[in-house]
């Protein structure tokens, strides 16, 4: 059962670090080449429709993440568990008090009605986002490093 686990966890774990690394990487480049319109209003997609599934797989990830830390207490690797845990703790705390507030502002855009420094404000995302892709990647790592 820990076994199903462990895999289960840094499976999870392992595609959200990818749909969040592809965002940064990938679709965040490809929205701010359209032009300014379809830039603002892809971005503002983007925010509703991950919006809405993140915060469960971010909660998800640190709940199979702790359940992993408890269940394989007296095994081999689970100090590396609780760091992963904690990292995603960092996460989750980065993206309810810097990233999930602009958000919140930037689904609700259009060109009609957004602020003069939408653009601003979406580079401060990107610049928090960073930061979390690490904190996930690290976290990541260090549940890949338990395994073995």
């Amino acid at each position: 059962m820990l076994n199903a686990l462990q895999v289960f966890t840094t499976v999870i774990v392992g595609l959200m670090v990818g749909v969040e690394f592809s965002v940064l990487f990938v679709v965040n480049r490809i929205l701010n080449a359209l032009p300014e319109d379809s830039s603002q209003l892809g971005h503002a997609h983007g925010g509703r429709m991950l919006g809405a599934l993140m915060p469960f797989w971010y909660i998800g990830s640190l709940l199979l993440s702790a359940a992993w830390a408890v269940a394989g207490w007296h095994h081999a690797g689970t100090g590396l568990v609780v760091i992963a845990a904690a990292l995603l703790i960092v996460s989750v705390v980065m993206s309810v008090l810097l990233l999930v507030p602009i958000n919140n502002r930037g689904k609700t855009w259009t060109p009609e009605n957004r602020p003069a420094d939408w653009r601003e404000q979406l580079d401060r995302w990107t610049r928090y986002h960073y930061v979390r892709v690490a904190v996930i990647i690290a976290a990541f790592t260090f549940l890949v490093s338990a395994l073995v």
